[in-house]
């Protein structure tokens, strides 16, 4: 796993996996390696009302209901859709799911406009085809072709990016549970397994870009995920993401609780200003999701340990949050600007602590991107 710059949950997971697959003694749906209810205990962590004689720890946080409605899902013949903003935890959320109830998470697909069918059923390999003809082993499986064959969960990430051809040769995989290959003469059919499922992620924001069919919304549930506003259940994914990126880059760096709490009052601060804004140019064009939180705090802590003092200080954060959310200019900067003029200034004098040298990195920050 230290070879791998990001191991797969089922990789980086695996001895919990083990564990509980072998204490497992619940009913399992299909060809599940777990039950429900430990695929929903890798996922949200043990308690200790669980009795268990080892402690699981929490991976995805959010409402409970969630995960508990996405399990019930994938144990139904329905495909599961995970729908909200960027950086909400959708792909990690599939991706956990996939890990607990297959043991690879690793079956996906990438919506964009250049996904073609191929990409979700099968293509071929030229060079054999030319020296033994089309048969099986000359046919390359897509992911969800592999998944299905095996029983397993196919994920497919960014759905309404794909167009509207390969939307439709979805509908068709979902509704029969196989896939005709017209190009040979027998064993031309690929059925699916029991077990198998599709996990699809959708950006509420690309609302418009190739929208669903109601033929598609009609194999699919979906599951709205929010983004997280609650301070506490923020503090605890923004914590839990920052851990795990020490560790990995192995820095040795504290992250001080009062600049964690900065961070998150700045962000609840520019999402209520977004919510007051009368139109899309006085809004920033970040989502201001957790994970654009914890990629403000992965800059900083870089830079820091890199070419600062090695010690995360109030400016660093200021020059990192605003080179992450300035992505327009100049409408972003002047809303950041009238963030700090009007917002932060007065709070750095009534409140001090962190916030004057925060004020002062945030328009050194700006006058350098002016």
């Amino acid at each position: 796993m230290s070879d791998l710059l990001r191991a797969p949950a089922e990789i980086k997971y695996a001895d919990e996996l083990d564990w509980l697959e072998s204490v497992d003694d619940g009913p399992k749906p299909f060809s599940w390696r777990l039950s429900p209810k430990m695929v929903r205990l890798f996922i949200l962590g043990s308690e200790r009302s669980d009795g268990l004689d080892r402690e699981i720890s929490q991976k995805w946080y959010g409402d409970r209901s969630f995960v508990e409605r996405s399990i019930v899902t994938l144990a139904s013949d329905r495909g599961l859709l995970l729908i909200g903003d960027p950086g909400t935890g959708k792909s990690w959320l599939a991706e956990l799911l996939s890990a607990a109830i297959s043991r690879n998470s690793t079956l996906v697909v990438q919506g964009t406009a250049g996904t073609t069918e191929d990409h979700i059923k099968y293509s071929w390999n030229v060079s054999m085809v030319i020296s033994k003809g089309q048969s099986r082993e000359s046919m390359i499986p897509s992911p969800i072709m592999t998944a299905m064959e095996t029983g397993a969960i196919g994920r497919f990430e960014e759905l309404t990016r794909s167009t509207s051809d390969v939307q439709d040769a979805l509908i068709s995989i979902l509704s029969e549970n196989y896939i005709s290959v017209p190009e040979m003469d027998s064993d031309n059919i690929v059925f699916a397994k029991p077990g198998f499922s599709v996990i699809a992620t959708a950006n509420s924001r690309d609302r418009g870009v190739n929208d669903l069919s109601s033929a598609l919304k009609r194999r699919f549930n979906f599951v709205r995920i929010p983004v997280v506003t609650n301070k506490k259940s923020e503090a605890e994914i923004v914590r839990f993401r920052t851990e795990e990126l020490l560790r990995r880059h192995r820095i040795e760096l504290d992250v001080p609780p009062t600049l964690l709490d900065v961070l998150l009052q700045s962000f609840a601060d520019l999402r209520a200003s977004s919510a007051a804004a009368g139109s899309d140019d006085e809004k920033l064009e970040s989502a201001l999701s957790s994970a654009e939180q914890i990629g403000v705090l992965e800059d900083a802590i870089l830079h820091s340990n890199f070419f600062g003092e090695r010690e995360l200080t109030a400016r660093t954060l200021a020059s990192s949050l605003v080179g992450s959310l300035a992505r327009r200019e100049p409408e972003d900067l002047a809303i950041l600007n009238k963030y700090l003029h009007g917002i932060v200034e007065p709070r750095s004098k009534e409140q001090g602590g962190s916030w004057p040298e925060f004020l002062e990195g945030g328009r050194d920050a700006i006058a350098t991107l002016s």
